[in-house]
């Protein structure tokens, strides 16, 4: 090929878009493949050193067009690649700059799928000439012929995947030649040769030879056959094995493609394989749109436990921290809430973190930490806390039943349903005076106490905020046009829909609200729904495009409630996860 040579084949078809993208289900004898090989100048792919392009199209076997061209890196051409490819300076001179070929390519490659052999090293230098030029890359699907050699042919066959050796072995037409053309052409060959070889392997569409030639265990094949049929909208999916226990459960805004993924190189997780090899058959429950679709995920894990997941499994494991009843209450960890109940707060993960909120408690608070039951009349022995001047002895009588709800009770109430501010400066000014003392250990000890109580506070006066809301509608414009709708009672997700477009929400909101379930008020901040299923309906509420349509009440948190400290709780955890990271060895 000459040095001043540009050769390209205009075909019928290349203005459109360049990125629209190959479905995966079509099959191998209808996909058009564009075979890439490059020369360069031996570098990294820094957005040049490209020297040589050539680029084939073929579909069914049958050839649609060529696209060769050296190209002018605009750097000298080390003298090892002249003598490994015959490509002189000189021949480069005249040759057209990459940002000029770029645009041509593109169109070339436009709805096909890209091969080549070692196609990293080849897509990596053509990315990067994308980008340091401004060509939006297209993304198009990508076949290493390298990869799937190494699937399709054992070491007995041959002795490695070099292009030499494959065509050699498949006794190609053109003899790779370290040329970018003659080395496109000749993996043409190879491809067409190896896509002879998927049949017996059961690998009939394009979707299927990209993944095949990824690292897909004999499970993820053999089981792929789960993800047939599924519907391509919002909603939950369940693996489930042979006696129809559920083994996992997930959501997404497109079943079928993720469910697909799970029998792709992309999952790698080991209890994902341990799954997939017990599962039977998936289970799609479609959904009105993604809130819908979270609530009842994590319904259905709750409901279920199913051993492949790892969070939202236990809603009835959370605990709460109150007070107890009579004339010196304490703080108590719960499980369950009661009617009469007034001073609490959580719900809290696990009991260990209802401890840290509480040790924070009675570092600002002067409660009582012994567990006897105390009575007006009778004296109890003092523990070694009083004696430490850490306890006012309620127990020994030495401060009243009304001193104590002024000092310790009503500042707990204050901090769990309106203002933490008394508990939040107390805990401030402790870690101040121990880091003057330079006890920065200790300091830092009171430091995650102060961050668990804001964390909690903070999380429950949001819950309470939305479940003394007795009915709410909201909408948020659908992506397809219309409105996804829910309308929540009590801080549950009671109904879900979604309006078509160019029809007024109205209709269906009244729809949705004549078959919404029933939720009856009751003890707690979330009465009828785990936290986490709320905190999703508030993130959903909270967005910017959500419209709140109708309220059965006002919505709203404390003037100076506990959100006001959100920026100290932000410094506090970054701190410690500082902390953490540079303690790590």
């Amino acid at each position: 090929m000459g040095g001043a040579e540009y050769v390209q084949q205009a075909l019928a078809g290349l203005g459109q878009a360049a990125g629209d993208g190959v479905d995966p289900a079509l099959p191998l004898y209808a996909t058009t493949f564009v075979v890439v090989d490059l020369e360069t100048t031996g570098g990294a792919p820094d957005g040049g050193g490209i020297t040589e392009i050539g680029a084939v199209k073929v579909r069914g076997g049958e050839e649609l067009g060529v696209l060769a061209t050296l190209v002018n890196p605009g750097v000298p051409i080390p003298p090892f690649i002249t003598v490994l490819t015959g490509i002189t300076q000189a021949m480069l001179v005249p040759a057209p700059p990459i940002e000029q070929v770029l645009p041509s390519f593109l169109e070339f490659v436009a709805d096909a799928v890209l091969v080549a052999h070692n196609a990293p090293y080849d897509v990596g230098f053509l990315k990067a000439a994308c980008a340091r030029h401004g060509y939006r890359w297209p993304n198009p699907r990508v076949l290493d012929t390298a990869a799937l050699a190494r699937r399709v042919l054992s070491r007995d066959e041959v002795p490695n995947r070099k292009l030499g050796t494959l065509a050699a072995y498949f006794r190609t037409a053109t003899r790779p030649t370290h040329r970018a053309l003659d080395d496109a052409k000749a993996t043409v060959d190879v491809l067409h040769g190896l896509i002879a070889r998927l049949g017996g392997h059961r690998v009939d569409t394009v979707g299927e030879a990209i993944e095949f030639a990824r690292a897909v265990t004999p499970t993820q094949r053999r089981k792929r056959h789960l993800a047939d049929g599924l519907p391509k909208a919002p909603g939950v999916y369940i693996f489930r094995a042979a006696d129809d226990r559920p083994l996992y459960v997930g959501t997404s805004g497109d079943i079928a493609t993720r469910v697909r993924s799970y029998f792709t190189a992309a999952e790698k997780r080991a209890r994902m394989s341990e799954m997939l090899a017990a599962a039977e058959r998936v289970e799609a429950v479609e959904c009105a749109h993604s809130l819908e679709a979270e609530v009842r995920e994590l319904r259905l894990i709750g409901a279920h436990a199913p051993p492949y997941n790892r969070r939202s499994k236990f809603p009835e494991r959370m605990v709460w921290l109150k007070l107890t009843d009579g004339p010196y209450p304490r703080l108590s960890v719960v499980r369950s809430l009661a009617d009469g109940d007034e001073a609490y707060l959580g719900p809290f993960g696990s009991r260990r973190a209802a401890e840290l909120a509480a040790a924070g408690f009675h570092d600002a608070l002067p409660l009582r930490q012994c567990t006897h039951r105390l009575s007006l009349r009778t004296v109890t022995p003092a523990c070694a806390l009083a004696e430490l001047g850490r306890c006012p002895a309620p127990c020994e009588h030495r401060i009243t039943p009304e001193e104590y709800a002024a000092h310790a009770v009503d500042p707990f109430r204050a901090a769990t349903a309106t203002d933490p501010g008394s508990v939040v400066h107390a805990l401030l000014a402790r870690i101040g005076a121990l880091a003057a003392d330079q006890r920065y250990e200790e300091a830092a000890v009171v430091r995650a106490r102060l961050a668990a109580v804001l964390r909690a506070t903070v999380r429950m006066q949001r819950l309470t905020a939305l479940a003394g809301i007795a009915e709410l509608a909201a909408a948020r414009p659908a992506a397809r046009g219309g409105w996804e709708l829910a309308l929540v009672r009590h801080g549950r997700l009671a109904g879900a829909g979604v309006s078509p477009p160019g029809v007024h929400p109205r209709p269906t909101i009244e729809l949705i609200r004549a078959t919404a379930e029933t939720v009856p008020p009751g003890p707690g901040p979330v009465p009828r729904a785990s936290a986490e299923e709320s905190e999703r309906i508030l993130s959903w509420l909270e967005r910017p495009e959500t419209r709140l349509v109708e309220m059965s009440s006002g919505w709203a948190s404390p003037a100076a409630g506990a959100a006001r400290f959100r920026d100290l709780l932000s410094k506090i955890e970054n701190a410690a996860s500082h902390q953490l990271s540079t303690e790590r060895p």
